[in-house]
């Protein structure tokens, strides 16, 4: 089981403040970062997953008890966000095959077919992700977050340009990774996806 412990958390852009002396943890199920635009959310998550540096406090990511580094948190994390692309010159399925091949690991097609039917979008797999609507490509990230089974999902606003059938997908995404004992963390100003998670850490 993977676990976090964060304490005394601060992150400043200049003389900004985005958040200050934020502390929580989270063991299991869906964690929601609930709060306006602006407030933090995004910032805090990409803090969580090592992509920005915090000013200062500590986060401390477990496995079984034993601490992570940067590596093995990476390797186990799933990350879909409206800042984070796939490339556009390659096709969808392309993007996916690179994703899983650059971890070590030999791409099955119908592994790869599997997860974008899964996302309602095998018909677009030879499809150029920077051809497709800002909805297929939310559907794309959803599948490249998911690529490498994670024990780790982060979700930063997963329902960004999606229609009716995309929030229910996001809904499945979530309770089936919670229900398989992934820690999950969902970030969003949306009442519906936020009804989605166990616990709820809000930011102001």
């Amino acid at each position: 089981m993977i676990s976090l412990h964060v304490h005394d958390l601060t992150k400043k852009f200049n003389r900004h403040t985005i958040f200050s002396a934020l502390s929580f943890e989270h063991e299991k199920g869906v964690l929601g970062i609930s709060g306006v635009n602006g407030s933090g959310k995004s910032t805090l998550m990409r803090s969580l997953a090592f992509l920005i540096r915090p000013n200062s406090g500590s986060i401390v990511w477990k496995e079984d008890g034993h601490v992570m580094n940067q590596e093995q948190l990476k390797a186990n994390t799933g990350f879909a966000a409206p800042y984070i692309n796939l490339y556009s010159e390659l096709s969808v399925i392309e993007n996916l095959r690179f994703l899983i091949e650059a971890s070590g690991v030999s791409a099955k097609e119908n592994t790869l077919l599997a997860l974008l039917e899964r996302v309602q979008i095998p018909h677009l797999k030879d499809q150029l992700f920077g051809s497709l609507s800002t909805g297929q490509q939310q559907r794309a990230k959803l599948a490249s977050a998911l690529i490498r089974d994670p024990g780790v999902l982060m979700l930063d606003e997963p329902g960004s340009n999606l229609d009716e059938k995309g929030h229910e997908l996001v809904a499945q995404i979530v309770k089936h990774a919670s229900e398989t004992n992934k820690l999950v963390f969902l970030a969003s100003n949306d009442p519906n996806e936020i009804a989605l998670c166990d616990q709820i850490l809000v930011m102001e």
